[in-house]
């Protein structure tokens, strides 16, 4: 009798979908973007992370009804290759995949900064090579020792870093003075479109969950809420962050940082406080993008649009174990030989590219679609008014992004073509001798 596959866990509830939102977007980026922010804009830049999240909520509103039709892991692949072929399918979800690999790579490198300001040796280039090594190792064995355990460590990593920032704002509300809250002075912001794709940056991510549908109970349900919710609530922190950071450092808003501001409220164990925290805040950024982003290579190794390798569930954990330990030493590669500062620099246009297939991709779904999933699926109110926006959006943002990034996506792109194309040898191939 042959042996019964390995199948996926559905092991990811609301309350890990909702983890997977929040880390993947509150990660490195609020202890960076507050500083920046506030010197562009000044007292004004708490209300402009607001307006942000209502910029950005258009598009998650479009892929929280998109997702609500699937229930299968991969995401945007998955999305992009029901709408509009194999090929669509693969280019989407391997730019989004290298995006996310670099990701990792690049903030690999900042936590060990910032254990580098607890104990320097961390800072060399020795101590950077065993922290890359390490971070990218444990990650990656705990995440194939299957899908519980990573949400797991993803719970861990939020409690220890949501908590002493959430104590952070509490004891900063004190230094808001109503002229903070509501200035009579506005300044001008000089650079719209620019500061404009800052702000956006603080909230990408989110889309993590969407890759993780196979391993999701009821995810059609469990996904458009844990985005939905917890952007909204995201956006409020990031809020409440930027005007305690204005209120407490109101001369230093241009040289400042979160640190500065816990060794303001709470002395030099405040600034040690929030060290560890950035430290738990990257891990918990890093936790979210290798329990999600493995699921985008399994899913395109099931349609078949890579080798089928990456599509193997292991026997004992049920994890996509192959998918796990390539994104890892990819990851690894990338942070060690220092190629990822390119991949960076181009991360924000693939996702933009992503965005924007997905919400052309609605419509087609949707007609697509039978009448029971369109009964149960998240509908949005007006139409297409809010996806049209949403598109209208994310074409704003990528008219500002450089030629050398759309240069640089166009070779990523193909590279990638590249496995794609053998694995289209290989149907033929199989195709031949069958017949």
């Amino acid at each position: 009798m042959r042996a019964e596959k390995p199948q996926l866990i559905r092991g990811i509830g609301i309350i890990g979908g909702a983890l997977l939102v929040l880390n993947g977007m509150v990660g490195a980026g609020i202890f960076a973007l507050p500083s920046v922010i506030a010197e562009r804009a000044g007292v004004l830049s708490p209300w402009l992370f607001l307006g942000a999240g209502l910029l950005i909520i258009m598009i998650v509103l479009t892929l929280a009804e998109l997702s609500s039709y699937f229930t299968e892991s991969g995401g945007p692949a998955l999305y992009a290759t029901r709408a509009f072929g194999p090929l669509a399918g693969f280019s989407t979800g391997w730019l989004y995949y290298v995006s996310r690999a670099s990701a990792i790579a690049a903030n690999s490198h900042v936590m060990a900064k910032y254990l580098g300001a607890l104990w320097p040796w961390f800072d060399t280039g020795t101590g950077h090579a065993v922290v890359i090594v390490v971070v990218c190792g444990t990650l990656t064995l705990v995440n194939v020792i299957g899908v519980k355990g990573g949400v797991r460590t993803l719970a861990f990593f939020t409690f220890f870093k949501m908590i002493p920032l959430l104590f952070l704002i509490l004891l900063g509300l004190q230094y808001v003075s109503p002229g903070a809250l509501f200035p009579d002075n506005l300044p001008t912001v000089d650079d719209l479109g620019g500061t404009t794709l800052l702000l956006i940056y603080a909230f990408v991510g989110f889309e993590s969950v969407l890759i993780t549908a196979g391993e999701t109970e009821k995810p059609r349900a469990t996904i458009p809420s844990a985005l939905v919710r917890t952007v909204i609530a995201t956006g409020i922190f990031y809020f409440l962050i930027s005007l305690v950071y204005v209120a407490v450092l109101p001369g230093d808003v241009n040289e400042g940082t979160l640190v500065d501001i816990g060794r303001q409220l709470a002395g030099p164990t405040g600034a040690i406080v929030i060290t560890v925290t950035a430290v738990f805040s990257i891990g918990g950024n890093l936790s979210s993008t290798m329990l999600a982003v493995p699921r985008l290579t399994l899913s395109l190794a099931e349609n078949r649009l890579l080798p089928q390798w990456f599509g193997r569930i292991h026997s004992r954990y049920s994890s996509p174990a192959n998918s796990i330990i390539f994104l890892g030493g990819l990851a690894t590669l990338l942070a060690l030989s220092g190629s990822f500062v390119r991949l960076a620099i181009a991360s924000s246009l693939t996702r933009l590219i992503t965005y924007a297939v997905c919400i052309a991709a609605l419509p087609v779904i949707k007609k697509r679609a039978d009448s029971a999933a369109r009964q149960h699926a998240f509908n949005l109110k007006g139409g297409y008014t809010i996806p049209i926006i949403a598109l209208g959006l994310c074409v704003w943002m990528a008219s500002h992004s450089s030629a050398e990034s759309w240069k640089f996506v166009a070779a990523l792109l193909a590279a990638g073509l590249l496995l794609f194309w053998i694995e289209h040898l290989s149907i033929r191939r199989a195709g031949r001798l069958g017949s």
